[in-house]
């Protein structure tokens, strides 16, 4: 018996050791067994001070299972006892790991040869964080975890679909063989690295953007500037097709625009220039300079007819109103394209062009002052390096694109997809990694049935991403807190791995439902997450400041208890060592 409990308080007891006690042994985080009689309650050793001991009331065993809370307190009669090795498998051990419930997280450094494991369905159905400062072993953790999940040795997770993002191109090293650990799992790995032939090139066609994409993409502000990205999309749904598919659109809104000149008010000379401007560009087989215009008793072309005369007007406006009104059709209706057909940004700027044009652009300094820049961040992004990552070679539906992403080059299914977006700048891969988990979470809301297929959106350096950003402001919703909170039931996880949870958006971080925590020492970080995370404890806290690298504090929905663990180091390990300085700077003097 370890000795007489003393004192009992709200949720922990005070027990004086027995005078025989080996005081060499160490008690603290050790768990013990308080013996009631009618009941057999769990603690765990948090302090030792003068022979006094403070227990932390866990839970209970019952039928030889620890179930986590306690109904009631133990009496000062209660025996209190060390559990052993074995009886502490029971609480944080791996029962049922030959099973696919189980899946092994590390070693205990409590108890020796004692496995710690996560119960895989409560770990997996939900959202997770792995946080802790630079160098405490995030990145060796979760490749660990990840390369323990597909090397189980009876079963084998064929249909996960791992979504890594990459913020510094590290895991490919600790992935791209795990085939040789398990033949039926396969790596893919998508560069953002334009000049690296190992990797596909990531590549995102630009038909399957909608508003929203389009909006972050192009860095939108104002509300004011979505209804132009709007008619931007139904604009191009006309202007990159086939004429002959929708030569009466065309017609319409071409001659809807010139309309708006003629009847603008301004000078003659800038009615004709805007009007030649328009039909330089944007001209079909029916509407263009060259259109005849047939009169009694003689035929000219529109441009002749906009020839401005002796008194400074255009003598034909009439009639030149009177042609260009025959191509109207009030029956037609602009749609979005829904992506049912290719076309480039190339087709969007030209699209945006006539957008702007349409909107009164030509008319309005006001209009023109909100949506030029608009303009101009289209016309940048194309002719930039990341213009390149829309350049899709051919046409892809939604529905093929996903299935692309998730098929190796030899047509296998890959478990595991790292998209390296190491070779971009921090802005811009928020855009991607917004882009592409809209379009999973869009895709995945698709599904008549529900959560047939899961996708764990994993995301390295989440606090670059996940922020509170305008998104909520500009579009009514930001795509990670839209999965944080809806994704469960559609199958979409969120894995947040950060260094400085205190700038990771509040509503994710409180979505999630299993924690590792490894150390952390940044006291606005551990402030924040002693505020953020439910049931959460100063005792479980102040072990963030200790932890050694590798090891972390477990706690969650998919543990009984929270635990501390060490991680065994993945092999292969990610590429995210430090510098070798003493390598780096020094050289062998030849001494004389």
């Amino acid at each position: 018996m370890l000795g007489k409990i003393i004192e009992i308080l709200e949720n922990s007891v005070l027990l004086k050791l027995t005078d025989n006690f080996n005081t060499k042994i160490n008690l603290i985080n050790k768990y013990v067994m308080i013996d009631d009689e009618k009941s057999k309650i769990i603690g765990e050793i948090v302090s030792v001070k003068n022979d006094i001991i403070s227990i932390n009331l866990l839970g209970e065993l019952i039928n030889q299972e620890f179930v986590f809370g306690l109904l009631g307190k133990p009496s000062l009669d209660a025996k209190v006892y060390l559990l052993t090795d074995e009886a502490s498998s029971i609480i944080i051990g791996m029962e049922g790991e030959s099973s696919n419930q189980k899946l092994l997280i590390g070693n205990s450094p409590i108890y020796e040869n004692v496995k710690i494991g996560a119960d895989i369905n409560k770990f997996f159905s939900n959202h997770f964080a792995i946080l802790g400062s630079s160098g405490s072993g995030k990145s060796s953790g979760f490749a660990r975890i990840i390369q323990n999940l597909f090397t189980m040795k009876k079963y084998i997770a064929y249909n996960a679909n791992i979504i890594l993002f990459d913020a510094y191109g590290e895991y490919h090293h600790a992935f791209q063989s795990i085939s040789t650990m398990n033949p039926n799992i396969s790596f893919k790995s998508y560069t953002t690295n334009l000049n690296y032939s190992e990797s596909e090139l990531l590549r995102i066609p630009v038909w399957l953007l909608g508003v929203d994409e389009l909006a972050l993409l192009l860095g939108v502000e104002k509300h004011s500037q979505l209804p132009i990205i709007e008619k931007m999309l139904k604009l191009v749904n006309v202007f990159a097709r086939e004429e002959k598919e929708v030569i009466k659109h065309k017609n319409d809104i071409i001659a809807r625009a010139i309309l708006d000149i003629l009847s603008s008010g301004r000078s003659a000379s800038q009615i004709r220039d805007q009007i030649f401007s328009i039909l330089s560009t944007y001209y079909t087989k029916d509407l263009n300079l060259e259109t005849p215009i047939i009169q009694p008793g003689y035929n000219r072309t529109l441009r002749q007819c906009l020839i401005i005369d002796s008194t400074g007007k255009i003598r034909e406006m009439e009639v030149i109103m009177t042609i260009i009104q025959s191509f109207l059709d009030d029956t037609l209706e602009l749609s979005m394209p829904k992506g049912a057909f290719a076309y480039t940004l190339e087709d969007l700027e030209k699209a945006l062009d006539f957008a702007l044009i349409s909107e009164g652009i030509l008319k309005s300094d006001k209009i023109y002052d909100e949506n030029n820049l608009l303009k101009v961040r289209l016309h940048s992004l194309i002719h930039s390096d990341n213009g390149e990552y829309f350049k899709y070679p051919d046409f892809v539906s939604k529905e093929e694109y996903i299935r692309r992403i998730l098929t190796t080059s030899g047509g296998r299914k890959a478990q595991i997809i790292n998209f390296n977006i190491n070779y971009i700048d921090d802005s811009f891969a928020k855009v991607i990694t917004k882009i592409y988990s809209k379009l999973l979470f869009d895709y995945s809301k698709s599904l008549l049935n529900r959560g047939q297929i899961t996708f764990h959106i994993i995301l390295e350096e989440a606090h670059r991403y996940v922020q509170n950003d305008i998104d909520q402001f500009l579009l009514g919703y930001n795509i990670f807190e839209r999965i944080a909170k809806e994704g469960r039931k559609y199958g979409v996880l969120l894995g947040l791995i950060s260094q400085r949870p205190n700038e990771l958006s509040n509503t994710c971080i409180s979505q999630c439902s299993n924690f590792l925590i490894f150390k952390m020492i940044y006291p606005d970080d551990i402030e924040y997450i002693y505020k953020m995370i439910p049931n959460i404890t100063y005792e479980i806290v102040n072990r963030f400041k200790i932890l050694s690298p590798g090891s972390c504090i477990a706690f969650g929905i998919a543990f009984k208890v929270p635990v501390m663990i060490k991680l065994e180091m993945p092999n292969p390990a990610p590429d995210s060592s430090n510098s070798d300085i003493s390598k780096i700077w020094f050289l062998e003097q030849k001494q004389n």
